[in-house]
């Protein structure tokens, strides 16, 4: 994989001795063999985003396995009965079916390598606990195509018992350095994502506060119409969930506005954390930067010179531009 500081039969290894770790609530036994693959590399837990969940297998009644992979298994049973769904679900009357899903949670790990804020490596890992998830062939509302049968409109769900244990999957590593370097941009622009980066290094002390002790960047990979990879990235705050909005007042100006700034950059851990979450975070309401331009307008002085960039080149430019 492009920005893995492993090559691929080393990442392979990885993933499957990660995959062979039993979850823990600190995830140390995973820290441990990271760290340990990349040379000694320091990882630590930087968030977990959940709630999402993905289609799993079939069991019995009695709890033995039928497959892992429900579509799989639905195409080639649909296949052996001609493609006749009521052939199918006669086949399997009497077998007391249910398919199960696989609750998710992504955990994300950080290991910083140098001072610039796209120095560090992401290790991301799924955390998946397979539990019962509905009757495959419901007597009242039996599915009528392939579609329904694997991901019907109004399932008769049941309580979401476990059938596994939770364990680890590995999804990816990233050297992040490397990844942006692959962010594609519009010929004489540059990424969003390259340029919060850089906004990060211009505005933050070299050393002290490490991109990665305050967001992550989420990666997705997807296909363009020429079946060429492309990549894009977002920034994702660690801080968001022990932060509070503002109370923005837009009457508030000079040093009630000051204030406000100041408390919010204190509780993020920060100096500029307004700004960044102005343009991405979400705390930061939009009406802020009309008042801070106006207070600037207006002689007031209580933001830093690099703030003050920042502020005027977003006006000028939006990041939605």
């Amino acid at each position: 994989m492009n920005g893995c500081p492993l090559d691929e039969h080393a990442l392979q290894q990885l993933a499957t001795e990660l995959e062979a770790t039993p979850p823990r609530p600190h995830h140390s036994g995973l820290l441990d063999k990271a760290g340990r693959a990349l040379s000694g590399q320091s990882f630590r837990f930087a968030l977990t985003r959940g709630g999402w969940y993905r289609p799993g297998g079939v069991v019995r009644g009695n709890g033995e396995r039928v497959t892992d992979n429900l579509e799989a298994w639905a195409e080639a049973e649909l296949a052996d009965c001609e493609g006749d769904m009521e052939s199918l679900i006669e086949r399997h009357r009497d077998d007391a079916l249910f398919a199960t899903r696989h609750s998710g949670r992504t955990h994300y790990f950080v290991a910083p390598y140098g001072l610039a804020p796209a120095d560090f490596v992401q290790l991301e890992i799924e955390e998946l606990h397979e539990v019962l998830d509905r009757k495959l062939f419901p007597d009242d509302d039996p599915p009528a195509d392939l579609q329904e049968l694997v991901d019907p409109l109004h399932p008769a769900k049941l309580e979401a018992h476990p059938v596994a244990p939770p364990h680890y999957r590995f999804r990816r590593l990233t050297d992040m350095r490397h990844a942006v370097v692959r962010l594609p941009a519009p010929v004489g622009q540059i990424h969003p994502m390259a340029r919060f980066l850089a906004e990060w290094a211009a505005s933050q002390n070299p050393g002290k506060d490490l991109f990665c002790d305050h967001w992550i960047i989420g990666l997705r990979e997807h296909q363009d119409r020429y079946r060429n990879p492309v990549l894009s990235a977002s920034p994702v705050s660690l801080d968001a969930r022990a932060l509070k909005p503002f109370h923005w007042n837009v009457q508030l100006q000079g040093p009630e506005a000051s204030n406000q700034l100041q408390a919010f950059d204190r509780a993020a851990g920060y100096v500029g954390a307004w700004y960044f979450h102005l343009v991405a975070g979400g705390l930061s309401p939009r009406d802020l930067a009309a008042t801070l331009v106006g207070d600037l307008d207006a002689g007031y002085q209580y933001l830093r010179e690099q703030e003050i960039k920042l502020l005027t080149d977003w006006v000028r430019t939006p990041y939605s531009a």
